[in-house]
């Protein structure tokens, strides 16, 4: 499994993954219209997200941070991006988290990617997979992560190929 690569892989190859890092996604820009949207969506218009000059001024931020839970959900679309789809597999959901820590804001304007670890693979004889992912979201130009969590994951698997 590797950096891009949006090709199917077996379901040996996503077993025999786990405990290596399987992608690093391409940086994505956090916009201010993108926070000022996530601010409409989950009625959150704190300052520090909505409000530059305020912001720029009241906060050691210098200017409008971004809703951790944006860079949450942002997740979504850089896994889509950068973990390859196992043969077989139809659809996949969250499961949960755990462990979700926001170590540093995501300034409007920055770039952000996300790196993603297979921690553990389960395949169930429901035809079920449990994926368990170490995510780190990184700030460009920034040593320190946005945030880092421990991603759990499903995705179901066609009943011909639970038993790969």
């Amino acid at each position: 499994m590797s950096t891009y690569n949006r090709e199917p892989v077996t379901l040996k190859d996503a077993k025999n993954a786990v405990g290596t890092e399987i992608g690093v996604s391409p940086w994505r820009v956090v916009s201010q219209e993108m926070i000022n949207q996530f601010a409409d969506a989950t009625d959150d218009h704190q300052f520090i997200h909505v409000d530059p000059e305020r912001a720029a001024t009241e906060t050691p931020f210098g200017g409008t941070i971004a809703h951790g839970f944006l860079t949450l959900s942002l997740l979504s679309t850089l896994a889509y991006e950068t973990i390859p789809p196992i043969e077989g597999a139809g659809i996949g959901v969250n499961y949960g988290f755990d462990a979700i820590r926001f170590m540093s804001p995501v300034k409007s304007g920055a770039r952000i990617r996300a790196r993603f670890v297979l921690a553990e693979f389960t395949a169930r004889p429901s035809g079920w997979m449990h994926l368990n992912y170490d995510v780190t979201v990184e700030v460009e130009g920034s040593k320190k992560p946005a945030l880092t969590a421990r991603w759990l994951t499903l995705a179901a698997l066609d009943k011909k190929d639970a038993s790969a």
